[in-house]
């Protein structure tokens, strides 16, 4: 059970579901119009034509070059363009994602054991299988989408920096950005939680450094004193080689503040103290980002093109169906009856404060779906995606349901909160949940693929369940996961263009 194991079971179903998706739909289907045929001008050595519908830089064209080229080293070494163009099929094309599928599973596998390494290797296998079965980010495994090769290279960008490897993970930030722009907020995260860790950590080796060099000293005058006893030289390498070190950082890693003020006070502190320090050690991050801002002021936006359709907006209903969507996915951390009686008994510790977050939250909740919830012309034209019938058929239903569903989602974003913060500090949670409103609320489009990365990072940190639970919820997976293959599948041709408008029909 390892990495080995679960880059075995995703080629498993994957490789094959992948040839029958290419055989029964083997022509370019939704954004593969706009995404294979701009890849197929790089394969000709053509570069400088863009296609303007195209919103994303190209870092996944990059990624299908190196790959077609490895997979055919004759064509790229003898520089026939007519020739390597050729291989460039869609079926191959699509098989990229295959690939950064398999990558993406063994990274969520070594996350886990990095985060929670008490889990074992064979709980975090089940894990890591269990992040490929995730619906949205399984479909887009055989669908030429930026999707999965943006998750690989954020779940790789975070790995490394939680292994104190900076300028690696910023290589990767950097190019998780080449394909996705939103993905700066999440190195930013990443980068910013990076540097609070790591200043702690230096505050607490300086402090037990001093605390040793004193031990060192006073053993020194007790061996000088007792040279006539045996016993003094293993008193002093006892004094020596105690173990403070690994009790200071657990003592620091755990440590309780009162209150969210006060733990923010006592990571400037420890970051001002170490602040040349965590200034080298983080200026990657701080150059990747200087370079991104360069790209947004010679753009003049973030978005690349179709900036009309676009437009960054006030979508604050966005954030809101995040909550919805992500504990639903994540079914046994948060709707179950231990769940809902864990938060009562959350609440009831403080009745006052819980009373009050609870009608304010309740409140901008209600404001949010009222006045800041768009409905995007794609939303309400393309018929081939679930949020068109969801908003239909659930949202839109009634005039009332999208008040009647707020509870809902305040109480998914309680949960959420609540279980974040059984493990991580105040300000992560807190600068997770701003990354998310960063990355969800300029969207005017309501796109469950935009959820998948914050989504993965929640359940790396959410408690650990039983196999069986996870188990039943791969089922449950798999069986939304061939649900969805089939509708796309055996309905593919009966799809057609309503003239003059962006609409599909059936």
């Amino acid at each position: 059970m390892g990495r080995l194991a679960v880059a075995a079971a995703v080629a498993a179903w994957a490789v094959p579901l992948a040839a029958l998706v290419d055989f029964i739909v083997p022509d370019p289907y939704m954004d593969e119009i706009f995404h294979i045929p701009q890849v197929q001008r790089y394969c000709r050595g053509d570069f400088l034509t863009w296609d303007p519908m195209i919103t994303t830089p190209p870092g996944l064209y990059y990624i299908s070059l190196a790959y077609v080229a490895s997979l055919f080293p004759g064509a790229w070494a003898s520089r026939t363009a007519g020739a390597f163009d050729a291989l460039c099929t869609t079926a191959l094309l699509r098989s990229t994602n295959v690939i950064m599928a398999m990558i993406c599973g063994v990274l969520a596998h070594d996350l886990l054991l990095f985060i929670r390494p008490e889990v074992g290797k064979r709980k975090a296998t089940v894990f890591a299988i269990l992040v490929s079965l995730y619906p949205i980010h399984w479909f887009f495994t055989f669908l030429y989408y930026t999707d999965v090769a943006s998750l690989a290279a954020v779940l790789a960008m975070y790995l490394f920096c939680l292994k104190k490897q900076f300028w690696v993970s910023a290589v990767f930030g950097a190019f998780s950005i080449l394909i996705r722009q939103t993905n700066v907020i999440w190195m930013i995260f990443f980068a910013a939680n990076g540097t609070i860790a790591h200043a702690r950590y230096l505050y607490v080796k300086d402090n037990v450094s001093y605390k040793d060099s004193e031990l060192t000293d006073k053993s020194n005058k007790e061996v000088s004193d007792m040279d006539s006893k045996a016993t003094a030289p293993g008193l002093r390498r006892r004094l020596i080689n105690n173990p403070m070190n690994k009790r200071e950082v657990v003592s620091e890693s755990n440590k309780m503040y009162s209150c969210l003020t006060e733990e923010i006070w006592d990571a400037i502190f420890k970051l001002w103290n170490s602040k040349c320090k965590v200034s080298v050690a983080f200026i990657p991050f701080a150059m990747v980002l200087l370079v991104f801002v360069a790209f947004i002021v010679w753009n003049g936006g973030i978005v690349l093109g179709a900036k009309e359709a676009h437009v960054v907006s006030p979508h604050f209903a966005q954030l809101l169906y995040f909550g919805l969507v992500s504990a639903a996915a994540l079914l046994p951390w948060h709707f179950t009856p231990s769940r809902v009686s864990d938060l009562f008994f959350w609440c009831s510790k403080n009745k006052t404060y819980s009373s009050f977050a609870i009608l304010v939250t309740l409140g901008l909740s209600l404001a949010a779906v009222h006045f800041f919830s768009i409905a995007h012309p794609y939303l309400l034209a393309d018929n081939r995606h679930y949020t068109f019938y969801i908003w239909r058929k659930v949202i839109q239903v009634h005039w009332t349901m999208k008040y009647i569903l707020t509870p809902i989602y305040v109480y998914s974003w309680f949960s959420i909160v609540n279980i974040l913060g059984k493990s991580q500090t105040r300000v992560w949670v807190l600068s997770f949940v701003l990354s998310v409103a960063l990355v969800l609320i300029p969207a005017p489009l309501v796109e469950f693929r935009y959820y998948t990365i914050p989504l993965v990072i929640l359940a790396l940190h959410s408690p650990v369940i039983s196999n069986g639970k996870l188990l039943a919820l791969g089922f449950l997976y798999a069986a939304v996961d061939l649900f969805t293959l089939a509708m796309f599948l055996f309905r593919p041709f009966q799809w057609q263009h309503e003239p003059g408008t962006q609409r599909f029909i059936w």
